[in-house]
């Protein structure tokens, strides 16, 4: 096996929790911003010390309604202030938070908060508790449930006015590091989704190796950043953790609709965004330029970026002529990009999914470092990230301090190390399958450079991650489609895509007869009813049942209906009829093309904003 460790830079405390780093940083730097939130055209910043004050006063809310040290509470919410406002008082209180995607369907709900055993449930939304509504009579256990549509923080902060200050500093002090701080539910491969139990030293000691990893980017004078990705998922959730450990001043825009309005007047230093929105940013910018006729200056500014930011990686000359293009472009395309995301990022933060070269350079010759990372829920999200100091685009960069990596006979990427969770909850046979000994085996396919850097080659396991760095298990929605009587077969692609869709055969026994009971000729081809808008209806009415077992963003926007069969004779099915996934994309691989060749809407970004 091939194995590169990167040593701890910072020693464990096992006393140390994650309220105790927002207890830290109020004693540091009691009057830094630590948080700002919308104020009319601007911002309004708050300190740490006021953020631990309310802090504090929304713990001593739940304890008045009975929440134990313990206790699992289910959070579901968009990301806001509030979100972290929320996160941080259950720690005080001693609970253990179980985040909800604010999109999951009620099917998604019930499960989470029926295996966490969650006792309480916040929610933001009318929608929300309707969702959780259509599940209530399955959850016993959930005694209290909180709408911050109803102004609940207030008055939970109202109610607890009587609890005294010790009482919250004793529950904020009870969690030792090994302690569950949060379980995670994220989709299996197979099955319901797993909880994945995070201990407070997940957190904590990651982020106190990544703070000193990336020095020069968390620490850098008046660093700030925006949070747009869903705190629900692992990536935000951490780095919101290494924020306030770091004293990074945090704002938070829930609508990517209004992003480049955000960026604009908040003017962040550091962004942590997934691949699709780096993508989102340049596409926008080259419709804009091609809608003016100045399409083919964009696509020469491009290509002389990521040549320019090639040669300084590969360590290559700059020659006269492309300084002198490079000069000319930063005046005409660069500067305008720059402009979009506020004007002061100096570094980004991508993971969920990979970035690519292209990007990756692009962005480099605008000034703008992206640190592409990978890690997994399992792994309280990085277990690798490109550093400052040792840029190596296309890669994953090496482990972070305190992280080991390896891979074994297979190719397969194993991590060991502070960052990897402790086990799936209440799940030991899982957990036992998840680990080689101390080392978790992620599923993925990878390689190490002479460094240690490390590229993600490929999936072990048929979990889809799609551009937005959505985890997308493709049985859950081909399972339900495949039930319809006219569908033969389903397959869901959409890895490293923009959308999850779908590549569909029709069933040639069941079909003749469907046909003839539907209006139409119980003669056609299969090539013939794959065109019928009939046979269309009624597959997208199968597609749309699929969608309702899932969230909007695991849900599928297109698909495409092939007028041929996936048989064993064909090579497309094993001798016990599974489909064999690669296969058939290899050989459709023209048609999934087509699906996303017209690409994803990306009309909420521009070169001028």
């Amino acid at each position: 096996m091939i194995e590169f460790s990167t040593p701890p830079l910072v020693r464990h405390d096992p006393d140390l929790n994650i309220g105790g780093l927002l207890a830290d940083r109020v004693r540091e730097t009691p009057d830094r911003a630590l948080f700002a939130v919308p104020d009319g055209d601007g911002w309004r910043d708050i300190t740490a010390r006021r953020f631990e004050d309310e802090v504090i006063a929304l713990a001593k809310g739940f304890v008045a309604a009975g929440i134990q040290p313990g206790d699992r509470i289910g959070f579901l919410a968009k990301t806001t202030y509030e979100w972290t406002l929320v996160d941080f008082a259950l720690h005080y209180a001693g609970a253990v938070m179980v985040p909800v995607y604010e999109t999951s369907a009620p099917a998604q709900i019930q499960w989470i908060l029926s295996d966490s055993g969650a006792v309480g449930l916040i929610l933001e939304t009318a929608e929300h508790f309707a969702s959780y509504e259509e599940v209530a009579a399955e959850l016993p256990l959930v005694n209290n449930v909180w709408r911050m549509d109803q102004d609940v923080l207030a008055e939970l902060a109202r109610s607890g006015e009587a609890v005294d200050d010790a009482e919250i500093e004793r529950r904020r002090s009870l969690a030792k590091a090994s302690d569950i701080a949060t379980i995670i539910y994220t989709s299996g491969s197979t099955g319901r989704p797993k909880g994945c139990v995070l201990t407070h030293a997940n957190f904590v000691d990651t982020a106190r190796n990544a703070a000193e990893a990336l020095t020069d980017v968390v620490h850098q004078p008046d660093a700030s950043t925006v949070l747009f990705i869903t705190t629900a998922h692992v990536f935000a959730r951490f780095m919101s953790v290494l924020y306030i450990h770091a004293g990074v001043r945090t704002g938070h825009e829930p609508n990517t609709k209004n992003l480049v309005k955000t960026l604009g007047s908040f003017k962040p230093s550091l962004l942590l965004a997934v691949p699709r929105v780096f993508e989102k940013v340049y596409n926008s910018a080259q419709q804009k330029t091609e809608a003016e006729g100045k399409g083919k200056i964009f696509r020469a500014a491009a290509a002389t970026a990521i040549e320019h930011s090639r040669r300084l990686q590969d360590g290559e000359k700059i020659g006269l002529g492309l300084k002198i293009k490079f000069a000319l472009f930063d005046k005409l395309v660069y500067s305008k990009l720059r402009a979009l995301m506020g004007g002061r990022v100096t570094h980004a933060v991508s993971g969920s999914a990979p970035l690519g070269p292209r990007l990756g350079h692009f962005f480099h010759s605008l000034g703008i470092t992206i640190l592409e990372g990978y890690g997994l829920t399992e792994t309280t999200a990085p277990a690798t990230v490109n550093l400052p100091a040792m840029l190596k685009v296309g890669t994953v960069g090496p482990a972070l301090p305190g992280v080991s990596l390896r891979i074994d006979d297979e190719g397969e990427v194993q991590v060991k190390g502070v960052n990897v969770f402790r086990e799936y909850w209440q799940n030991p046979t899982a957990t036992a399958e998840a680990f080689d000994g101390e080392w978790f085996k992620t599923g993925d396919i990878g390689s190490f450079d002479e460094d240690g850097c490390l590229t993600i080659t490929g999936r072990k396991k048929e979990i889809l991650v799609t551009a937005g760095g959505k985890n997308v298990a493709p049985a859950a929605l081909e399972d339900p489609i495949r039930a319809n009587p006219i569908v033969g077969q389903v397959v869901v692609v959409g890895d490293q895509k923009p959308f999850i869709s779908a590549l569909i055969t029709l069933d040639p026994e069941m079909l003749p007869a469907w046909l003839h009971t539907h209006g139409e000729s119980g003669d056609l081809t299969l090539e013939q009813a794959a065109k019928s808008p009939v046979v269309r209806a009624e597959v997208q009415r199968a597609i749309d049942a699929a969608n309702k077992k899932v969230s909007r963003a695991e849900s599928i926007r297109k698909f495409t209906i092939l007028g041929t069969e996936w048989t064993e004779a064909s090579g497309h099915l094993t001798p016990k009829l599974s489909i064999k996934r690669n296969v058939i994309l290899k050989d459709f691989a023209h048609e999934v093309d087509d699906i996303y060749a017209a690409g994803d809407a990306t009309s909420n970004l521009s070169v001028a904003g």
